[in-house]
């Protein structure tokens, strides 16, 4: 009798550029094939958005795998969870027919909650800075992680438990009323401003708070789990642009931290890259077009973002960003999104490197002030004329296609395993099966 184990991959999707790549209808499609989807960093500052059936739906908090009946969605501890958003989603996603059993998602008790004093800190601090601000959503994800490491935040588990809760919130805002008078130019908040509103969060959101890394640790073995991160990697607090990034680790590493599962556990990380390039807020972005093929990108693309509603910056495929994110998430794949968004433009553009005092960088500098130096290297190849969007074969491609999905392949030394063509949820080409 064989009695080994049966291989369960568990496979993490990461963001291989600044954020919004397409990661939530890759995790949705992958999610066929899966038991349980954990989202593991980030709040509500970013959005999913999966089309399926012609429908749109913009997650903020839940995992992008809730439009799949049966299917486990977890918030995981690394996520900082705004709970009146979080009802919201909840509530749209029960109403569109989704969700029909609460025991499908859970969310982690060592989640920190983002509270109503942290989104005025936000936005005051950005204010303040004027010019040199950073581009937050003012969502107050960055104040709630910074409390989270002060070790003065509140976490999903105290929300719900309505005493501790209570001096957890008289103790902090002790703490916070006299930041935001004297420092921030704000008005403070009183006690019951917070507390009636947010224990009635606590109740309602209680069927869903546990362990949730005891909970995986329980399946793990059983089960095939898909790891699902926000933003991108160039928005990682520590490799990112730094200091124009998001307050988490958004690289693959955090996938283990973030919900509660060891490193061994992890079988594939998948890579998401749009076949150009886009960036929401300030920072640097070296292959950025701001003429009327950037603007053509913004408008094929629909580049506006689900969050925010913010115009993304747009510009050329950066090879330099993509090895970077090839080389900290250890990517074992790639998926090419919106390619069909290139169809039309007689010539296309690819940076290999950057131009710096001289010299040719083939990997990020670490220094924004170099990297805002620097100067893209491009090589110019054929582009295609063809829509791309009915096409769900890498053979019935363009010949001109084709060679630039080979080509990006080649300079990254990463297989892609999937290419979209459109967003709905059939719109793709499916290269390898890597479940």
């Amino acid at each position: 009798m064989n009695c080994a184990p049966t291989f369960m991959p568990n496979i993490i999707v990461i963001g291989a550029q600044w954020g919004d790549e397409g990661k939530g209808k890759i995790v949705d499609l992958f999610t066929e094939e899966v038991d349980v989807v954990v989202r593991f960093q980030g709040g509500n500052n970013a959005g999913h958005t999966l089309v399926v059936d012609g429908r749109k739906t913009v997650l903020h908090l839940i995992p992008s795998g809730i439009l799949h009946r049966g299917v486990k969605c977890i918030i995981g501890n690394g996520v900082v969870v705004d709970p009146e958003i979080c009802l919201q989603e909840i509530d749209e996603i029960k109403a569109a027919g989704y969700l029909k059993n609460d025991r499908d998602l859970l969310i982690s008790e060592h989640a920190h909650v983002i509270l109503p004093y942290h989104k005025r800190i936000d936005v005051l601090r950005e204010q303040r800075m004027g010019a040199g601000k950073i581009g937050t959503t003012g969502r107050g994800i960055g104040p709630t992680y910074e409390d989270k490491v002060a070790r003065v935040g509140i976490r999903m588990g105290d929300l719900i438990r309505p005493e501790l809760f209570a001096k957890r919130l008289r103790e902090v805002l002790a703490e916070k009323n006299p930041y935001l008078e004297k420092i921030l130019g704000g008005t403070p908040f009183g006690f019951d401003e917070i507390y009636e509103s947010y224990v009635n969060y606590g109740k309602r959101l209680s069927c869903y708070v546990q362990d949730t890394s005891l909970y995986l640790q329980q399946v793990i073995k059983k089960k095939k789990i898909l790891f699902e991160g926000a933003q991108g990697t160039s928005l990682d607090v520590d490799y990112g642009t730094y200091p124009f990034v998001t307050s988490s680790n958004t690289i693959s590493g955090n996938a283990c931290a973030g919900s509660g599962v060891g490193p061994t556990a992890i079988d594939g990380v998948i890579g998401v890259s749009k076949a150009y390039t886009t960036r929401v807020g300030s920072g640097p972005f070296p292959t950025e077009l701001n003429d009327e093929v950037g603007e053509r990108l913004r408008k094929q693309g629909a580049e506006f973002g689900a969050t925010t509603g913010r115009p993304r910056r747009c510009g050329w495929l950066d090879l330099v960003v993509l090895r970077h994110a090839v080389r900290v998430n250890g990517l074992t794949g790639l998926v090419l999104t919106k390619l069909d968004v290139l169809s039309g433009l007689d010539r296309l553009k690819i940076c290999t490197g950057y131009r710096w005092k001289g010299s040719i960088l083939k990997e990020m500098p670490s220094s924004i002030e170099v990297l805002n130096e620097c100067e893209p290297v491009y090589q110019e190849v054929k582009g295609w004329q063809e829509p791309l969007s009915g096409i769900r074969s890498f053979k019935k491609l363009p010949v001109a296609t084709q060679k630039y999905i080979r080509k990006i392949e080649l300079a990254l030394g990463v297989k892609l395993v999937m290419v979209s063509v459109g967003p709905s949820r059939d719109e793709n080409i499916v290269l390898k099966n890597i479940f």
